[in-house]
């Protein structure tokens, strides 16, 4: 029978010594013949071992009955040592071990026997000498080769301990790899010792001759999983995951392993291809029903690819395999979510919560579903009792304990943004800068747009030239302070601090966005264009692309050219089909122009879906309803992005728009009114020409009818 492969990643953690001796593959021998019987070890008499006799002569023959009977001796005290666990068996072993040695030195079968007990016995030194002092004289010697190989793998697996050096690491490391070379110079069919070999050369970062000896190997054994996997791995490892999967796919379905579909479906995860993950998963789900972390996988894959209802079966499954694992009830909330079923949604968390109270992951989740359903001091409750979990009274946090901090910090603080509470929310994102790093960072940046959403302009610049005092090197604080200088009515000075950033670099991509998106809200057309074409010949990368894309759709839909910013949304959405900005902006134009209104509605849901707190895609819904001519779901939504977004004045104009519609005038009046109040607070750059005038005239012609029927009637008409 072929003995399965065992993977280094087993060497590299084994243990330093075994506390109770294996079996040895040393079997009793018969007495030979004339030799007196050996007593048991288990009844004998335990003395001392008897001293070595002198060696033999270098010319006397070697006495291999002696030999013989003294192994048969050895194998006794092993055998005994594990079967009973008494150590002092082991000392008889070696000695007996030393006697057939010398009755027999150059006996290459004692000499490994030797060794390997040594090996296995924790006496690493004793066993890489014995080995040494063998290859002298029998340098071919594949199982001294073999021994070697794995004493330093062991060394190498120890080295992985805080108190070894690099330099300890490197040395196994080399001598490893020496060894099995020479192994498979004396033994190329040996498909285990080449995969033992490829894979210390992937440690060692040595990609080709890593791939040289799986692909030996896959010649060797096509079908091999360890084999097969192995290669697909080093691919992985080295970004080219297509070829990983193209290695998996080379094998015939029907050969396939569930580990083989379990990688390849990984695989295809990372590439986007969410079908034919599934395809995987499931083949590998079927292979090996009831395997926890493949249903796992499957139902992530599902609900990647918006199948919400099979997702949520497989995720059930894997809630009731293991009940106090609380990450399906997670996921499970999380699809509840999407499919709308928000107080559902909150049972389900709320019961993953009570498995365990200090989920950090199931916390930020009630307080997210607590947000969506706009009860925004509990929400605000939870995200405190949050940050309280998470924090450390010396202040001092490692780096995943502050990025978890932060996140919980951020959330307050855009619930108290959304509250319009500015002094709270300025407090929780002062909490992020104090921590500094990149929270710090979003901190100010939090901090800037409250001031600007509560139309404190002066205290924005301010807050943005703070955080560049603070960080006078971090390009984001520069561009942002720009922004805000561009915004607030000092365009060419805004331009100017941000060109001084530009270097010849790949870091002026950024710098060109940034430039783009200024001239964009200052209408300066050509300019903007001629930035964002600098960037897009910086741009390598999908999703720098798929911004980029965006923008251009955003410049040419605010220069009123519809059909090319349709095209660049398009183009933006084959490459990534859940970008959700990109999804609202098309639905919302598309709305807007009254064309292709139920397409317009799914885009936009869809990116409700993603974002349900998100006001501005919460107005695009409520007005796509509205020109659907389907009312009451356009006020619910509409009243929502109200919520939300109290100073965005389309969002009350389109709140007036529906009054109006359905006959309720003196309504529509009132949130016209507020859309010119907040039109009148706005910076200039937020205003697009003609607004105002349009939302006044309505206003107009609402108080006219208004004054009408209250002098028709002597008093204002309820509504």
């Amino acid at each position: 029978m072929k003995l399965k492969f065992c993977s280094p990643l087993f060497w590299l953690s084994f243990a330093a010594a075994f506390a109770v001796l294996l079996p040895s593959a040393q079997v009793r021998a018969q007495n030979p013949a004339g030799a007196p019987a050996p007593s048991s070890p288990a009844t004998a008499k335990v003395i001392s071992p008897a001293p070595a006799p002198a060696a033999a002569p270098e010319t006397a023959p070697p006495d291999r009955s002696q030999a013989y009977y003294h192994m048969a001796l050895a194998g006794g005290y092993e055998e005994d040592a594990a079967t009973q666990g008494r150590p002092e068996y082991v000392t008889h072993a070696i000695e007996e071990y030393k006697l057939a040695l010398n009755a027999d030195p150059t006996s290459a079968q004692l000499n490994n026997g030797l060794a390997d007990l040594y090996f296995r016995t924790g006496r690493t030194r004793d066993a890489e000498v014995t080995a040494r002092a063998l290859l002298k004289t029998s340098p071919d010697d594949i199982d001294a080769h073999k021994l070697l190989g794995r004493i330093y793998l062991r060394q190498l697996g120890e080295g992985q301990s805080p108190t070894s050096s690099p330099a300890d690491s490197g040395k196994a490391l080399d001598l490893a790899i020496s060894e099995f070379e020479k192994v498979i110079a004396l033994m190329p069919s040996s498909v285990e010792d080449r995969m033992v070999l490829g894979q210390l050369y992937s440690v060692r970062h040595e990609a080709k001759k890593a791939e040289d000896q799986f692909k030996t190997a896959q010649s060797l054994e096509p079908d091999s999983e360890e084999v097969v996997l192995n290669l697909a791995r080093l691919y992985a490892e080295s970004g080219d995951i297509a070829h990983a999967v193209k290695v998996i796919e080379a094998v015939a379905v029907a050969d396939r392993t569930p580990k083989m579909e379990f990688a390849l479906g990984a695989s295809y995860d990372q590439l986007k291809q969410t079908k034919d993950a599934i395809a995987a998963y499931q083949r590998a789900a079927d292979m090996e029903p009831g395997d926890v972390r493949t249903m796992g996988a499957l139902a992530q894959a599902l609900l990647t690819d918006g199948q919400y209802d099979e997702a949520l079966k497989q995720f059930q499954l894997v809630a009731d395999a293991d009940p106090n694992d609380i990450s399906a009830l997670i996921h499970i909330s999380e699809i509840q979510r999407r499919q709308e079923k928000y107080e559902d949604a909150l049972a389900t968390i709320r019961t993953a919560l009570k498995k365990d109270s200090t989920s950090l992951e199931a916390g930020y989740n009630e307080g997210l579903l607590l947000d969506v359903l706009g009860r925004y001091e509990e929400a605000a409750a939870v995200y405190e009792k949050m940050v309280d979990l998470t924090s450390h009274a010396n202040g001092a946090y490692t780096a995943e304990e502050k990025n978890n901090r932060s996140i919980f910090l951020e959330r307050l603080g855009g619930v108290y943004h959304e509250e319009s509470k500015v002094e709270q929310a300025i407090g929780a994102y002062q909490k992020m800068i104090d921590m500094g790093g990149d929270p710090a960072v979003r901190g100010f940046q939090g901090q800037v747009e409250t001031y600007r959403d509560a139309r404190m302009f002066d205290k924005a610049i301010e807050v943005s030239r703070k955080a560049l005092e603070a960080k006078p090197k971090d390009r984001d604080l520069k561009l942002m302070l720009a922004s805000e200088l561009a915004d607030q009515g000092k365009g060419d000075e805004g331009l100017a601090l941000a060109k001084t950033m530009l270097d010849n670099t790949a870091e002026d991509r950024g710098v060109w966005l940034a430039l783009g998106q200024m001239n964009v809200r200052l209408r300066r057309w050509k300019d903007a264009d001629e930035a964002f074409t600098k960037a897009s010949a910086l741009t390598t990368k999908k999703e720098d692309r798929i911004y980029l894309l965006f923008l251009r759709g955003e410049l040419a839909e605010r220069q009123k050219h519809y059909e090319p910013a349709e095209q660049f949304f398009r183009q933006a959405l084959e490459l990534d089909p859940t970008n959700s900005m990109t999804l609202n902006y098309l639905g919302y134009m598309l709305a807007d122009k009254g064309t292709r209104i139920t397409e317009a509605l799914g885009l936009i849901r869809k990116a409700v879906e993603l974002e349900p707190m998100n006001g501005a895609y919460l107005d695009s819904l409520g007005w796509a309803y509205f020109k659907l001519g389907q009312y009451e779901l356009a006020e619910e939504n509409l009243l929502h992005a109200v919520e939300r977004d109290r100073t965005d004045p389309t969002v009350h104009e389109h709140l007036g728009d529906l009054y109006e519609k359905t006959g309720r005038i003196r309504l529509a009046a009132a949130q016209w009114e507020l859309s010119l109040a907040e039109f009148a607070r706005s910076a200039a750059v937020d205003v697009e020409p003609g607004d105002v005038a349009k939302v006044q005239r309505k206003l107009d012609t609402a108080r006219t009818k208004l004054a009408k029927q209250d002098s028709a009637t002597g008093r204002p008409k309820p509504e």
